[in-house]
């Protein structure tokens, strides 16, 4: 009770709970936010985890830092607290900070994507392989259903799922992504298929507009997993099916510069974590084991729930 107490009786504690309570964040990310040096954010969070008031995750050199709030004392108190967090004096302020550096990163992003549309397939392809599954994933679409891919790239999947999708929605934030989806779609005579630009954590659809989500090695290029989640759930019918093909977790650093990817994969507990406290229930995991030299991969389904999370 002591250490908790403690713990929370300092301003700038206070305000990276209100952040992180926002969302995963890295301590780079909170030096941005608050404007304070990288060893003072540092100190202030080894006090936060070793009260148990949040807790790390570590992928590669990077650590990603989100509430606890199930735990203890805190968990008891922390509804109470997340009402009470506009109060804090600079809160207005380090909320715009934060969605202006999520701005950002989303900016930086599609910059990245629209610099490599032409050549996007080729070079992920070669430089990080993975074991082809792309039918086995195609063949998991119920056929004549409402599909939504996010994240549709150049458009690769789309025709197969076209043959199976009742009706076919496609979203990516790169114009120029769409532009090569368009051109590849209209020479497959596909071109009556509905491509919208849109953001992953803010799509263009309506609540409970379509049957199946479908996510193509895109997760992983998630700044706030959980938003995203929230989002897939609110565009999905009662009831309606997310598919998910991505990374397993790796150490390999270099592909946040080369890809920009995110995360190094994931692991699967936290992937079930992240999909429970969204409203999901995991249906089926396969890990997918590649020749030699190929990235381990998954696809993962699961279900939405009855009523959505908000």
């Amino acid at each position: 009770m002591l250490a908790t107490l403690k713990a929370l009786a300092d301003p700038t504690r206070m305000r990276l709970i209100a952040l992180l309570s926002q969302g995963e964040l890295t301590v780079q990310d909170l030096t941005v936010v608050l404007g304070m040096g990288q060893s003072r954010i540092s100190r202030h969070l080894k006090i936060l985890v070793g009260a148990g008031i949040l807790s790390v995750k570590r992928q590669g050199t990077w650590g990603y830092y989100r509430v606890n709030g199930a735990e203890g004392l805190f968990g008891e108190i922390w509804p109470s607290l997340q009402r009470r967090q506009a109060g804090l004096p600079e809160h207005r302020r380090d909320m715009a900070e934060l969605a202006r550096l999520l701005e950002e990163q989303r900016n930086r992003s599609q910059r990245f994507f629209d610099q490599h549309a032409r050549d996007w397939d080729e070079l992920a392809g070669k430089i990080l392989p993975v074991a082809d599954y792309r039918n086995q994933l195609v063949a998991m679409v119920e056929p004549g259903r409402v599909v939504l891919e996010v994240g549709v790239g150049s458009g690769a999947l789309l025709a197969a799922l076209a043959s199976r999708a009742g009706r076919l929605i496609g979203v990516d934030h790169s114009p120029a992504m769409l532009r090569e989806a368009r051109e590849r779609l209209a020479g497959a005579g596909l071109a009556s298929i509905d491509l919208r630009l849109g953001e992953m954590d803010h799509l263009p659809l309506s609540d409970g507009e379509v049957d199946v989500v479908l996510l193509n090695m895109v997760f992983h290029h998630a700044l706030q997993p959980q938003t995203v989640l929230c989002e897939l759930n609110r565009v999905l019918a009662p009831g309606g099916r997310l598919l998910v093909a991505d990374l397993q977790r790796h150490e390999l650093e270099w592909v946040r510069e080369r890809l920009a990817d995110q995360w190094l994969g994931f692991e699967q507990k936290e992937l079930q974590g992240w999909l429970s406290a969204t409203g999901f229930t995991v249906q089926d995991y396969q890990a997918l084991v590649g020749q030699p030299g190929e990235q381990g991969a998954f696809i993962l389904s699961a279900a939405r729930a009855a009523a959505a999370v908000d």
